[in-house]
């Protein structure tokens, strides 16, 4: 067999999927129940994911949500604080530095996110596997269900799953409404749903997507669907720490028995003479032993291939399908712990660690990637503390030009639009600042803005002709909330062309 050949032959497990069979069909995987140190840990993490998932949407800053992403009305609430529409360059940053911290994290950890934090991950293992279990039993009752006959206790348990599945997906669907348009319109329109028709259809429509992907879809979301997994196949290096086989302790394989698992090898003659020619006539050649194993530490018992809850052999490598969900590490850490080997034969490591022994690397990606992400975060940062409470937008009003005024002064009409991105009202004053002129306000009264609310106002500004710097001149307008200066806005001010 040629270089090539044998190449091709270690790496044809890459040219299939093992949620898809030869034949095209979907190949249903029916993992072993987990168990262990890590699989408690993600348990731990989950029900405290869970937790803060379910009560965020009840939790309130100034009678308003701590968290609410409304794409209807384009208004955004993060940990209390109110983003509009003028703010969308400051979510643009935020948005390229999430990106480039997704890329630096996986360049350095894999895909540890999708195993430990994902949505998808924490509803299907955690929420939805575990009912399953429940119901349905281990995977070989799994599978001995399926291939039952239809009886009694076979429709029981279908429709106690998919009741439950279904009711659970509704929930979900409902919560996520929630961080949409805030939990207390989602209970108004639960309180009145014959008033809100479109939305309960909504509803429906997005619980049967989730009762699709958890009752049939399941692991292909992470395969077919998410395209982080895509990712994680450009970003990936051999520095780079993902749940891994120790190949070097661990092949070859080979089935635990008595057989022998060493061998004495003979080696080359060593020659103890001073004058030996090396033709092999030497009387005084002593025999060089070695002592060669014939099976690694890997007793081929597929305990990670049982528990994969996509189906894969990590020992065939890092793979798209291996979402880092450490199921395969508690299962073959029993195994060692049995045959009375070390831990650790699969592990969290990087594949230089495996072959070469050496830690993690700071690579120069990892260093561009870190100091991108710092200059990011560092501008986001200013652009969040710089952030004014109210933005305002001043213009001429359009279509008008100059008004000349009986007492000689001239007149220009304005629009201003305020929007306030705080949870009080702010009365607003408003004072010309580099030139002496008169503000007259078209409605009379207080100048107030309705806290997360939009504002238009009308105003004159008259100007003594002395004061104006040619045909176009610039206002520099002060807006202040009672005695405090807000910020300032800057117009053009428009008068006769023959003034100097």
């Amino acid at each position: 067999m040629s270089e090539t050949q044998e190449i091709l032959t270690q790496e044809s497990f890459r040219d299939s999927v093992a949620t898809i069979s030869a034949e095209g069909k979907r190949n249903f995987i029916n993992p072993k129940k987990p168990k262990g140190k890590l699989y408690n840990l993600r348990s731990m993490f989950s029900v405290f994911y869970l937790v803060v998932f379910f009560t965020l949407p009840f939790i309130k800053v100034h009678d308003e949500p701590l968290l609410m992403i409304n794409i209807l009305q384009r208004k955004f609430i993060l940990f209390g604080m109110i983003f509009w529409p003028q703010d969308f360059f400051i979510f643009a940053i935020g948005l390229i530095t999430f990106i480039v911290f997704v890329i630096l994290f996986t360049v350095v950890f894999g895909r540890i996110f999708c195993g430990w934090a994902c949505p998808q991950t924490i509803f299907m293992e955690m929420v939805f596997r575990k009912i399953e279990y429940l119901i349905d039993g281990d995977s070989t009752q799994q599978k001995l269900l399926k291939k039952q006959a239809w009886n009694g206790t076979k429709i029981r348990k279908r429709v106690l799953k998919f009741v439950i599945f279904f009711v659970l997906s509704f929930i979900i669907a409902n919560f996520f409404l929630a961080y949409i348009i805030s939990m207390d319109q989602l209970l108004n329109y639960i309180t009145h749903p014959a008033a809100n028709t479109g939305t309960l259809i909504s509803l429906l429509v997005f619980t049967c997507v989730f009762f699709f992907v958890y009752w049939w879809f399941r692991e292909q979301a992470c395969i077919v669907v998410c395209p982080y997994g895509r990712l994680q196949g450009v970003l990936l290096d051999k520095n780079s720490i993902v749940v891994a086989y120790d190949y070097k302790r661990g092949e070859p394989r080979g089935k635990l028995g008595r057989e022998a698992t060493h061998k004495i090898k003979e080696t080359e003659d060593d020659c103890k003479c001073v004058d030996c020619k090396g033709d092999g006539a030497c009387k005084d050649l002593v025999k060089k032993f070695e002592v060669v194993e014939l099976k690694g530490d890997c007793i081929d018992c597929h305990a990670c291939v049982k528990v994969c809850p996509t189906g894969i052999d990590i020992r065939n490598g890092t793979q798209l399908e291996c979402v880092n969900c450490t199921a395969c590490i508690d299962a073959c850490d029993a195994i060692m712990t049995s045959v009375h080997k070390p831990e650790g034969l699969i592990r969290y490591a990087s594949e230089n660690s495996i072959q070469e022994g050496v830690q993690l690397r700071f690579t120069r990606r990892i260093k561009a990637y870190t100091a991108v992400l710092c200059l990011l975060i560092a501008l986001l940062a200013f652009l969040l503390v710089s952030r004014t409470d109210l933005d305002a937008t001043l213009m001429r009003t359009a279509g008008m030009t100059y008004t000349s005024l009986p007492d000689g002064r001239i007149s220009n009409l304005y629009n201003l639009k305020l929007a306030n991105k705080t949870h009080l009202d702010i009365p607003v004053t408003l004072k010309l600042e580099n030139v002496p002129g008169e503000i007259q306000m078209i409605k009379q009264g207080k100048t107030i803005v309705k806290k997360e609310d939009y504002t238009n106002f009308q105003f004159f500004v008259k100007l003594d002709r002395n004061q104006l710097k040619g045909w176009k001149t610039t206002l520099q307008i002060g807006l202040y909330d009672s005695t405090k200066k807000i910020k300032t806005i800057t117009a053009k001010f428009i008068g006769p062309e023959n003034y100097n």
